[in-house]
């Protein structure tokens, strides 16, 4: 479980930015404006950052905030899977693929940007386009 100070930086990247619209699968129809943020491996593992499948180990969902105020006490959860297959690969919206789209809308992402991503609390997210 991530503690209070624990942070790492993600780099956007084209199927961040652009998640219902830019996929390699016909699963399903194109959907304009979703968007997620990419858990590095290394950070997931270290910092026991589950996904859903792992449900008895701790929760998935995290409450977040930006640090431009967009956004206050919104969910994230945690979902898909490493190599290691309990933890999770991504964070996007709890119920909302389009949670995460609107602010990167909202603060003009662009691919390479990078996203800081700091636990304020063992279950609170603060995110900061740097």
């Amino acid at each position: 479980m991530p503690n209070t100070g624990d942070s790492f930086i993600t780099k956007l990247k084209q199927a961040h930015l652009e998640w219902g619209e830019h996929r390699h699968t016909n699963s399903r129809g194109i959907v304009i404006g979703e968007g997620y943020l990419q858990i590095p491996a290394d950070k997931a593992y270290s910092l026991e950052i589950t996904n859903d499948k792992a449900i008895n180990i701790r929760p998935q969902e995290y409450t977040f905030s930006t640090s431009d105020g967009f956004f206050t006490n919104q969910t994230l959860k945690a979902s898909g899977n490493q190599s290691r297959e309990e933890y999770a690969k991504q964070f996007h919206g709890s119920g909302n693929l389009q949670l995460l789209g609107d602010w990167f809308a909202h603060i003009d992402a662009q691919i390479d940007d990078e996203i800081l991503i700091e636990f304020i609390s063992p279950t609170e997210i603060l995110l900061t386009k740097i």
